[in-house]
Formats: structure tokens, C-alpha cells, sequence
């Protein structure tokens, strides 16, 4: 398997996709009134997608992923760029830090982040922070699923990223609450060409089965409740 799309709920996908592909600086693939989607590409062979499927209503749980961009010396002009595509700054309790929060059109906390050697080379976006139970065994768990390998983080042993050094960070964070509801936010993965039916081997890893009867993707949750799909090969 292989960590293919970062998930925004959305309630207009043109407008929030645009955004994000804007920000980004991604490639449009589909524009349809009830799916966005863009390419993020990192190299030839490694990209990330960004979609945005319309929901009927946007969870009010506390988001539990967010994407860190990358901001380094150019922070500020990375920021009023960002402010001039839509965003506005935001307050989520961050105190004085380094980093700059802003919210997207549809209030989805995000930060814009200082210079940190961990960064080089990501590309757009800097890192996906995501809460754990229990970040060193989840940080396990998703290499097993995404083929990430350790990298240099903000705490040794729960920072994965691309076995070619390329793209973002995924950090698996202390969570700060226990989970509630649904991520408005969620990774996909996808299988590989030839790769039987995953489901067994993922429930014995900690994963728990949501659904999917009847879609091209199983619906799971990692070990700490956050959901997941696993998209057909």
C-alpha cells in the first residue's frame, strides 16, 4: 500500500479545492459540484492528492490532522499570500509560537511554519501533524501501511516520511482529548496491483473495519479511532 490522498470534508468542493490547489500550487484533476481533487506532485514517480468530496455537514469534533505548510524565511510572504486566496488568521489556543495559524474558507486550522532543518525538501506542505493514543505504536502501524520509513522530527520514533526523503513529515502527536466524532480530515491509502483483500491483516494490526460494502475502498480506523480508507489497486 502507499499513502496517496490527503481528505478534506467539504461543503463546496470548487471553492475549498481551489483554495488548497491555489495554495499549493497543485493541479487540478476533477471539478465537479460534488468532488475537487489536485495533485500535489513531489517527483516524478511520488505525488499526493488532494480531494474534497461534499458532505451535507461538516463535523464539529476537534480536527485531529491538519497540514503544516512550508513557510522557512518566507514565512510572511507565504502567509499574505495565503490571506490573499481566502484564509484568515486564527486563534486555537497557540499562544506565542513560532508558527502562524490561519484557517482555510471552510475554518480548517492550518499552519504556515518557521524554518526547521526537518523540512528540507518537503515540497508544500511541511508536515501532517495527526493524534495519538499512543504515537510510537501508531507510528508502527502506519509505516506498516504507507511503506514511510523513520525520519528526524519533533520526537524521535513517531515522524515517518517517504522512503525517497521526498514530501511531507506524517507526525504522530500526543493527542490532547480523546477522539470525538468524525475527522473532517483523513489520509487514503492504496493498495498495490496484485495485493489480496487487506482487511484481516489490518484488523490484527490494531485497525478496526468502519464499512465499505459496496464502494471501491474499505472504510478503517488506526488504532487511536482515526479514520482511513484503503482505496482498490
Amino acid at each position: 500500500m502507499r499513502l496517496e490522498n490527503i481528505v478534506w470534508d467539504a461543503l463546496d468542493p470548487h471553492r475549498l479545492g481551489s483554495f488548497w490547489a491555489a495554495a499549493l500550487d497543485a493541479e487540478p484533476l476533477t471539478d465537479r459540484p460534488d468532488l475537487f481533487e489536485a495533485r500535489v506532485q513531489l517527483t516524478d514517480d511520488v505525488f499526493l492528492d488532494l480531494c474534497f468530496p461534499r458532505v451535507p455537514a461538516k463535523s464539529s469534533s476537534p480536527p485531529r490532522l491538519h497540514p503544516d505548510l512550508v513557510g522557512g524565511p518566507r514565512q510572511q510572504a507565504v502567509v499574505e499570500k495565503l490571506l490573499g486566496l481566502g484564509a484568515v488568521h486564527a486563534d486555537v489556543g497557540q499562544g506565542d509560537v513560532p508558527w502562524v495559524v490561519l484557517a482555510d474558507p471552510e475554518g480548517n486550522a492550518f499552519c504556515v511554519m518557521e524554518d526547521r532543518a526537518s523540512y528540507t525538501g518537503t515540497g508544500p506542505i511541511a508536515a501532517l501533524p495527526l493524534d495519538s493514543v499512543d504515537p510510537e505504536r501508531d507510528a508502527e502501524f502506519w509505516a506498516a501501511i504507507t511503506g514511510w520509513v523513520p525520519a528526524e522530527g519533533p520526537a524521535a520514533g513517531t515522524s515517518l516520511r517517504h522512503p525517497d526523503g521526498v514530501g511531507p513529515l506524517l507526525e504522530l502527536c500526543p493527542e490532547p482529548e480523546p477522539k470525538q466524532g468524525k475527522n473532517g480530515l483523513h489520509l487514503d491509502v492504496r493498495r498495490d496491483v496484485g495485493e489480496a483483500d487487506v482487511t484481516d491483516r489490518l484488523v490484527g494490526m490494531g485497525a478496526s473495519l468502519l464499512g465499505g460494502d459496496g464502494l471501491p475502498w474499505l472504510v478503517l480506523a488506526d488504532p487511536s479511532g482515526n479514520e482511513f480508507c484503503v482505496l482498490d489497486a
